[in-house]
């Protein structure tokens, strides 16, 4: 469940940070930012 959800949530910060940047407003970016890193947690928890 967690690797499937680093997935989307990588995806979705893709997406939220592009569209943050071309558009020249942060919270989008910040968001897409805080995503990157809940992914991160997630897939270092995993391995546990």
């Amino acid at each position: 469940m967690k690797p499937t959800a680093s997935i989307i949530l990588i995806v979705l910060a893709i997406a939220m940070i592009y569209l943050g940047t071309t558009n020249g407003i942060l919270p989008p970016t910040l968001t897409g930012i805080g995503f990157i890193a809940i992914a991160v947690v997630f897939l270092s928890d995993n391995k546990k």
